[in-house]
């Protein structure tokens, strides 16, 4: 691996500040619907979004298409922009397929290549950003995504990997950069065509174990729901609109074990990342939600996920919105889908969360969340390809968020990044991975 460094300036966009007033560090207003359902050529460090569902257009508002971007290498001279104080700095290259990441109670970070189908860990010392070993932990693994350590606490015993199609765990003890012994299937999960990521998180008491299962197909798209009998019946222990895709877009908990499965909330098309908020039993989630209605519809989100609760995929979006592929099907959902915490730029494609403890950062970041979007296709314009910080207030979220990390996007048809995970690291300094070119950042403040 090698290491690089960017150092990371202000961004201010002249234009923006004409419609929008001054950016500023600590809580800057909320933008208007236009800056709102904006693309990637209004992005920049400090910039307010709010969606509202007053905010929502009609279905096929704008015609859908496809703007898939091409990733190349990063240009010379190109520079990621973030807020005044921060720094942002390559620490990990080379990598393949970069993933999740998660802190070891010790210290040591756990990452996973999915493309490659591996996890690795990188140990740092005090004081340094680079990391001085590495080494792989396992190997040979479908895509490995989701990671979490069991029981959560100083002194894991276990490593658990969310594969494709299983959720696995190896002995460990703290410190060990191999397991202690064989992997252990505990769980057998959902496989086949469509969203493939599985993300793992366990509650604070270590008794649940939750993984994110997304859908796999868009909307549904030619399916019927069975007879209302036959659906109620598989609704009663699968979920509210689970005859859709039975097993799938929805979150399952289970036993440490892998046993007693129960279905926590359903109608989630892609809960991509899987947390809890920290001081809570809370577990959020970062969705992709569903394409081809348009520029500007339906938007991502990230979410408080209730119990039980059914967040409306396929028939419904953003409450009692109704999809019009699925018109009229299932009039019976339309008052029961929860409508999300945190509405985002749509087909921004957000993928991890996690919420900042750390000191290192300004006071007012702590207890915020941040958020990595991955990038668009389903759009005329790129959104996303980003660092996203969610506001929170008294442990409530906002509905506010605004543009932390950006840069990555060099055109109409090129980027060089596409962030993935992002997690706190021991000194409270942020870490996110891109997968575009394999690499693994940190983001400090103030020089540490």
């Amino acid at each position: 691996m090698t290491k690089t460094a960017t150092v990371v300036g202000a961004s201010i966009l002249g234009a923006l500040l004409a419609c929008a007033g001054a950016l500023a560090q600590t809580a800057p207003a909320v933008q208007n619907t236009a800056v709102t359902y904006g693309d990637w050529r209004i992005d920049a460090p400090g910039v307010q979004h709010k969606i509202t569902l007053s905010d929502l257009p009609a279905p096929l508002a704008t015609e859908p298409k496809a703007s898939r971007s091409e990733v190349v290498p990063r240009p010379k001279g190109a520079e990621l922009k973030t807020l005044p104080g921060f720094t942002a700095e390559i620490i990990a290259s080379g990598l393949d397929g970069p993933r999740v990441i998660r802190f070891a109670p010790n210290g040591d970070l756990f990452l996973s290549e999915s493309t490659g189908g591996r996890v690795r860990v990188l140990r740092f010392a005090p004081g340094q950003t680079a990391p001085v070993r590495e080494e792989v932990f396992a190997a040979g693994l479908d895509r490995p995504y989701g990671l979490a350590f069991y029981p959560p606490g100083p002194n894991p015993r276990y490593v658990y990997v969310a594969t494709h199609g299983s959720v696995l765990r190896y002995p460990y003890q703290s410190g060990e950069f191999k397991p202690s012994g064989a992997a252990e299937t505990i769980a057998r999960l959902p496989a086949g065509a469509g969203h493939w990521t599985r993300d793992l998180a366990f509650s604070p008491d270590g008794a649940t174990l939750y993984v994110a299962i997304g859908s796999q197909t868009n909307v549904a798209e030619g399916q019927r729901p069975p007879p209302r009998a036959e659906a109620e019946a598989l609704e009663k222990t699968e979920g509210l609109g689970a005859c859709a895709e039975p097993g799938r877009a929805l979150v399952a908990a289970f036993d440490p074990e892998g046993k007693n499965r129960r279905v926590y909330a359903s109608g989630l098309r892609n809960c991509s990342s899987v947390t809890i908020r920290p001081g809570s039993d809370e577990l959020w989630c970062a969705v992709n939600e569903r394409d081809m209605l348009g520029d500007n519809l339906p938007p991502d989100y990230a979410t408080r996920v209730v119990p039980g609760a059914f967040y409306g995929w396929p028939w419904y979006y953003m409450g009692a919105h109704e999809d019009p592929r699925h018109k009229g099907e299932r009039p019976d959902l339309a008052d029961k889908t929860v409508t999300p915490d945190v509405l985002i730029q749509p087909h921004s494609a957000p993928l991890g969360i996690s919420f900042y403890e750390g000191s290192q950062f300004p006071a007012e970041f702590r207890g915020d969340a941040f958020v990595a979007l991955h990038g668009s296709w389903n759009r005329s314009k790129f959104a996303g390809y980003k660092i996203i910080r969610l506001r929170f207030s008294d442990g409530k979220p906002t509905g506010a968020y605004e543009d932390f990390i950006t840069g990555f996007v060099i055109d109409d048809s090129k980027v060089w990044g596409r962030p993935v995970d992002v997690t706190e690291a021991p000194d409270g300094a942020l870490l996110f991975t891109e997968d575009g070119n394999g690499t693994l950042w940190r983001v400090s403040f103030g020089g540490k």
